[in-house]
């Protein structure tokens, strides 16, 4: 949040146009994961899926009626 909103609404533009999903960083196909570059800075970014209470995780994550979908994205230095 120490970032501009102008910064972080960029950041989050490169987290949905991302597309660079591979064998090796993506081995399960579930797109829930990456790394987007921005001013020099490398950002991770992954989405958790928890239960509608947000106490577990979700018992099936695909289904949006059972599930809270969480989007973190943080420095990757910070990792």
């Amino acid at each position: 949040m120490s970032l501009s909103e102008s910064d972080r609404i960029e950041i989050l533009d490169r987290v949905r146009s991302f597309k660079e999903f591979t064998k090796d960083n993506d081995p399960y196909g579930e797109h829930d994961f990456g790394m987007v570059e921005y001013q020099g800075g490398k950002y991770f970014w992954k989405f958790d899926y928890y239960d509608r209470k947000m106490l577990f995780g979700s018992p099936q994550p695909s289904d949006p009626s059972q599930t809270t979908r969480v989007l973190t994205v943080f420095l990757a230095e910070e990792y």
